[in-house]
C-alpha cells in the first residue's frame, strides 16, 4: 500500500490528485470545527466533556460518521450520514419502484438520474435531520444530566431555529459537493473517502483517553493492547473482505461471418461479505430508535424503564443477542435485494455463458441463489461477531461501548475505504505505465 502512494506521489497528474483530495479532506476537517450561528461554544465543550467522561453514546453512531462534528453542532454536523441515508433508501427502492430499476438498467444515463434523486433526497434528509438536532439542543436533550444542556441554545427565535436548520442543510449540502469533486477530480471515491476520515478523525483522541485511564504503567499497558488488538481485527477483517466464492462461466463459441467469437472462461465472484457494512449499520439505526423514543417522551412507565435499562448500554445481554440477531436478518435481507440471480442467469443466457455441470436458465439461478445463501451465513454470523467482539473484548479499558473506534462498524468501513482506495490507486498506475506493444 506504501509503494502505491509512493509511486503515485511520483507520476506528476496523479500527484495533483492527492494533493487536490488533501486540500478537500483539509476543509472538511475545518468545517466540522466551525459552530453553527446560535450556538454557545462554552457550554457545548462543556457538555461534551461531561459527555464523553460519562460515556453517553445515544448519538455516538451518528457522531462518529460526522467526525465528532454533531455533538460539537457544527455547520458540518450531520456529515456525510444523510447522504447515507438517501442512498441506502434510494438502492433499496430500486427493487420496488419499476421506474428505478429501469433506470438503473440504461447505464450511466440512467445512473446520473438516480444521482440527481439521491441529492434531492439527501437535502430533505439534511433539513429533517437538522430540524430534529436543532429541536434536541435547544430543549436539553441532546446532553441528558448537564447542568447548562438548556442553555446550549440562548435564544429559543424562530429565525434562530430557521438560521441554524438552514446553515446544517448548506453544510450537508458542501459535504456532498466536496465529496463529488474528490470522485471527478481527485483521487474517486470521495464520498467514501470523507467517511473514512470522519472516522479516523476520532482514533487519537478515544486512544489517548484509554490511556489516561489506565492504571497499569501509567496507562500505557492497556494503550498498547487496544493498539494490539486493533492490528489483529484489521488483519482479520481484511482477511475475510478479500475472500470470495468464484463461479466458474464458460462462454460457448459462436460464428458470426468467417469469424469466432466466445469460447472464453471467466467466473462470478461472490464475495463472503456480500451485504459490507450495511447491515451493522442498520441494525445499529433500529436499536436506537427505543432509547430516543424514551429520551424525547420523558416516559417514567414500566416499558420506558425496562428499554433503558436493557436496550441503553451496549454491554447488556438483551442488547448483544438483539444487535446479533438483527445483523444476520439485514445481511441475508440486502443480499436479496443487492444481488438477483435470476438476472444474472438470463444475462449468462442471452450471451451464451453457462456454468460447466449446470443447465443455463433455472437451474443457473437456483444454483447460484444456493451458493449465495450457503456463503452469506459465514458472512453474517463474521459481521454480527466483528460488530461484537471489540466492544466485549476491550470493555476494561476505557469503557469501550458499541461505538468504540475499533467497533465493528468503524474497523469495517475504514478497512474496506482503504482497501478500494488503494486498488483505485493502482489501477490509475497501471494505466499510466502500460507500455503497449511498441517500445
Amino acid at each position: 500500500m506504501l509503494t502505491a502512494f509512493a509511486r503515485a506521489f511520483k507520476t506528476p497528474d496523479l500527484r495533483k490528485k492527492l494533493l487536490f483530495t488533501l486540500g478537500i479532506i483539509v476543509l472538511y476537517r475545518l468545517g466540522a470545527h466551525i459552530p453553527v450561528p446560535g450556538v454557545s461554544y462554552e457550554n457545548v465543550q462543556t457538555c461534551v466533556d461531561q459527555a464523553s467522561k460519562g460515556n453517553n453514546s445515544l448519538f455516538g453512531l451518528v457522531n462518529m460518521f460526522s467526525g465528532g462534528a454533531l455533538l460539537q453542532i457544527t455547520i458540518f454536523a450531520l456529515g456525510i450520514m444523510p447522504y447515507i441515508t438517501a442512498s441506502i433508501i434510494l438502492q433499496l427502492l430500486t427493487v420496488v419502484i419499476p421506474r428505478l430499476e429501469a433506470l438503473k438498467k440504461e447505464g450511466q444515463s440512467g445512473q446520473a438520474k438516480i444521482t440527481q434523486y439521491t441529492r434531492y433526497l439527501t437535502v430533505a434528509l439534511a433539513i429533517l435531520q437538522g430540524t430534529g438536532l436543532v429541536a434536541t439542543a435547544t430543549s436539553g436533550a441532546l446532553f441528558s444530566g448537564c447542568p447548562v444542556a438548556d442553555q446550549i441554545v440562548p435564544n429559543h427565535s424562530i429565525f434562530t431555529t430557521i438560521v441554524m436548520v438552514v446553515t446544517m442543510t448548506a453544510g450537508t449540502a458542501a459535504v456532498m459537493w466536496l465529496g463529488e469533486l474528490i470522485t471527478d477530480r481527485g483521487i474517486g471515491n470521495g464520498m467514501s473517502i470523507l467517511m473514512f476520515i470522519s472516522i479516523a478523525a476520532s482514533f487519537p483522541g478515544a486512544l489517548w483517553a484509554i490511556k489516561q485511564s489506565g492504571k497499569l504503567a501509567d496507562g500505557w499497558i492497556e494503550f498498547g493492547t487496544v493498539i494490539l488488538v486493533g492490528f489483529v481485527m484489521v488483519g482479520l477483517v481484511v482477511f475475510v473482505e478479500q475472500a470470495q466464492r468464484r463461479i466458474p462461466v464458460q462462454y460457448a463459441k459462436r460464428m458470426i461471418g468467417r469469424r469466432s467469437y466466445g469460447g472464453t472462461s471467466t467466473y462470478i465472484p461472490l464475495k463472503v461479505n456480500q451485504a459490507g457494512v450495511i447491515p451493522v449499520i442498520f441494525a445499529s439505526s433500529l436499536l436506537y430508535i427505543p432509547a430516543l423514543i424514551v429520551q424525547f417522551s420523558n416516559s417514567t412507565a414500566g416499558w420506558a424503564t425496562w428499554i433503558k435499562d436493557h436496550f441503553v448500554k451496549g454491554d447488556h445481554p438483551y442488547y448483544i443477542t438483539a444487535y446479533f440477531l438483527l445483523i444476520v436478518f439485514f445481511a441475508f435481507f440486502y443480499v436479496a435485494i443487492s444481488f438477483n440471480p435470476e438476472e444474472v442467469a438470463d444475462n449468462m443466457k442471452k450471451y451464451g455463458g453457462f456454468i460447466p455441470g449446470i443447465r443455463a436458465g433455472r437451474p443457473t439461478a437456483e444454483y447460484l441463489s444456493y451458493v449465495l445463501n450457503r456463503i452469506t451465513w459465514p458472512g453474517s454470523l463474521y459481521l454480527g461477531l466483528i460488530a461484537l467482539v471489540p466492544t466485549m473484548a476491550l470493555a476494561g479499558f476505557g469503557g469501550a461501548n458499541q461505538n468504540f473506534p475499533f467497533g465493528g462498524t468503524s474497523i469495517l468501513i475504514i478497512v474496506g475505504v482503504g482497501l478500494e482506495t488503494v486498488k483505485q490507486i493502482e489501477s490509475q498506475l497501471q494505466q499510466r505505465n502500460y507500455e503497449g506493444f511498441l517500445r
